[in-house]
């Protein structure tokens, strides 16, 4: 497809500085990846369609796009290759733990996002991802999860986190999804990111979930160029831990969100870090369906035909509104087209949507890209930390100059 070309022949360049030493990345093949010492529990099959799903309705969207082509960089716990619904959806990525090709999730986390993703749709399972046609490029940083109620595990340094997010963007990816958060402007962590969107990718990050600790800055969702994502419960109403601020550039599922867990199964999860993905298909839609349109388009377009947030109480923290994938894909304007209000169901049109609208034009000009939950971890340095469910989380956005 036009433009897919120029992003591929950025493979192989190096990657950026790290916080420590350099890490260095066997082939796949060199060493086998050592077992999880704690692997997740296996989840439930679904068995009722997700709220969600119902939602997004993605089989309205698949004679028009499912992200084929596209490819979706989850930098995050790594994602387990052998669940069913992602087999032959996850091409061999790096492990930034261990040696390894980041298809192996010892917290869950990875594989919960990578589904809301791409998992394929099964006719005995009423789960699917929005974009099941998409290529998951796996990217492992951290093995965190909650065990008797405190956080253990592993994660990278915020310079390796950095490296990461280089090496995705060098090795084909068109969409960063970052359900990780720093809650820190890291000069390493803003290069990465304009690194990538100065590469025309899309990146997409969650907004954190400290909204009762005072919505500290996420990172890299509040940097510019990154689309932050916030999390509504199925009401449509800002779920209440996720974060407001001017980095939410846009809302999406985030409460009670139905994702696979590894080992088979699935189960539901809260958090922002699983509202990104779901902005991070829409972009692979998108980019599919329009291969013509530039990553900073594709955002503007997100943004632009992003539903009113419903009025009254829980409308704040929602951006420009609610992500609305089917009007992405289908809808035609020029960037800075201002698209005819929509209302959501159970909502009635009022003076709200004329502020959502006004808001809408404000992260338009931001030229938004993404978000990212995330959790921190403190490891002798600030550490990258991969945000569990109703753990904490964080949001990126990159300013200045491309490193």
């Amino acid at each position: 497809m036009p433009g897919r070309t120029a992003r591929a022949a950025l493979a192989g360049a190096a990657l950026g500085t790290t916080l420590f030493s350099p890490l260095a990345l066997p082939a796949p093949a060199a060493l086998a990846a050592p077992h999880c010492a704690t692997p997740p529990a296996p989840g439930e099959v679904a068995t009722e369609v997700p709220w969600a799903q119902l939602r997004f309705a993605p089989e309205r969207l698949a004679p028009l796009a499912t992200g084929a082509g596209v490819t979706v960089a989850v930098i995050d716990s790594g994602v387990d290759r052998h669940h069913p619904q992602l087999r032959d959806r996850v091409v061999g990525g790096v492990d930034r733990l261990d040696p390894g090709d980041g298809r192996r999730d010892c917290a869950g986390h990875g594989t919960a996002v990578a589904s809301l993703i791409a998992a394929a749709p099964r006719d005995d399972v009423p789960f699917r991802g929005l974009a099941p046609g998409a290529t998951i490029l796996p990217v492992r940083v951290s093995e965190q999860q909650i065990v008797d109620g405190e956080q253990s595990g592993r994660t990278v340094g915020v310079g390796q986190f950095a490296g990461a997010i280089r090496w995705a963007t060098d090795n084909g990816a068109e969409v960063l999804n970052l359900s990780v958060v720093l809650y820190r402007d890291d000069p390493a962590v803003r290069a990465a990111i304009a690194y990538a969107v100065a590469r025309d990718v899309v990146v997409v990050a969650a907004a954190g979930n400290l909204h009762d600790d005072g919505d500290p800055l996420p990172y890299p969702a509040a940097y510019d160029g990154v689309l932050g994502v916030g999390a509504i419960a199925a009401d449509g109403r800002r779920a209440p831990f996720s974060q407001t601020g001017s980095y939410v550039d846009v809302a999406a599922p985030g409460a009670g969100v139905l994702a696979a867990v590894p080992g088979g199964g699935h189960r539901r999860q809260d958090g922002t870090s699983y509202a990104a993905p779901f902005v991070a298909a829409t972009a692979a839609l998108v980019r599919e369906y329009r291969p013509d349109l530039s990553a900073v388009e594709v955002a503007e377009r997100i943004v632009a035909t992003a539903d009113p947030a419903p009025a009254g109480d829980g409308a704040d923290g929602h951006g420009a509104g609610i992500v609305n994938p089917h009007r992405a894909v289908t809808e035609t304007g020029a960037a800075g087209w201002e698209p005819a209000p929509v209302v959501l169901p159970g909502a009635t049109a009022d003076p709200a949507t004329v502020g959502e609208r006004g808001r809408r034009d404000r992260a338009r000009d931001r030229a938004v890209l993404f978000a990212g939950v995330g959790g921190t971890a403190a490891v002798t340095a600030l550490l990258v930390a991969v945000v569990l469910p109703r753990g904490r989380r964080r949001r990126w956005r990159p300013a200045g100059p491309p490193a």
